[in-house]
């Protein structure tokens, strides 16, 4: 299947590791053109590099989402460096899981307004784009009560009502927004990966729930992900996508 995204411009927030990079490994291998950012100024120069080398044109600055201004300067640079956007990929989180004031608050500045900034920023260059699509990453913990804290689940499911609001208000423009909703996702570097080696006990019990008998790869949920946020997907808007391996129990009507 052809996903239309040669010649596409691309935003992914946290694209140095995991799900975030295999995002941009995809999209690069599609013929889009991406802008990364991270925190680790070595990461994203080490990606980059990897990207182009790849055949891509890629580009990417250090940048803490939760710091409005560096956000806002990070997409405009990236509209100019690109020629424009026509795709967002929300995928940074805070990974606030403890249950204080201090998860509520990096929640909030991380998971959600850097969503809301994201979305606000680039909204000019959605608008001039004839196939403008914003798919933010959530989390199951949005759709059920699990072993996280509450800030975290409580913003996964709040982020997935704002995308469904911008489905609804900008169908008329012709931009589509969508989630993607992932279960536990293994990788190097991840934050399962610590869990496995310094809490094994949660990790072991994590593990357990998933009838699959393990947690997902970055790719496979990044396939998700490029899907909604490609032109083959151009009538599928206000949905949240849900990857987990059977992992959840609730079911979406």
């Amino acid at each position: 299947m052809d996903l239309g995204l040669k010649g596409r411009r691309a935003l992914i927030t946290g694209g140095t590791k995991g799900i975030g990079r295999s995002c941009a490994d995809i999209l690069v291998a599609e013929g889009a053109s991406v802008s990364i950012c991270a925190r680790t100024q070595a990461d994203v120069y080490a990606t980059v590099d990897a990207l182009r080398a790849a055949g891509g044109t890629a580009f990417g600055a250090a940048v803490d989402v939760s710091d409005k201004a560096a956000l806002e300067g990070w997409v405009a640079q990236s509209a100019k460096d690109l020629g424009g956007i026509d795709i967002l990929i929300a995928n940074v989180s805070a990974l606030a899981v403890t249950d204080d004031e201090a998860a509520w608050q990096a929640g909030f500045a991380t998971d959600m307004m850097h969503s809301v900034r994201l979305v606000n920023a680039a909204m000019p260059m959605l608008e001039a784009s004839d196939a403008a699509s914003i798919t933010l990453v959530c989390s199951v913990s949005g759709r059920e009560i699990d072993f996280t804290g509450p800030a975290y689940g409580a913003f996964k499911a709040a982020l997935v009502h704002y995308a469904q609001g911008l489905a609804y208000k900008l169908a008329g423009k012709g931009i589509r927004a969508n989630t993607v909703s992932p279960g536990n996702t293994y990788f190097e570097g991840g934050i399962w990966q610590q869990i496995e080696t310094g809490n094994p006990t949660l990790f072991a019990e994590a593990l357990s729930l998933n009838p699959t008998g393990r947690m997902a790869k970055p790719d496979e949920i990044a396939r998700g992900i490029v899907f909604l946020a490609s032109p083959a997907s151009s009538f599928t808007t206000g949905t949240n996508l849900v990857i987990d391996g059977a992992l959840t129990k609730g079911v979406q009507l």
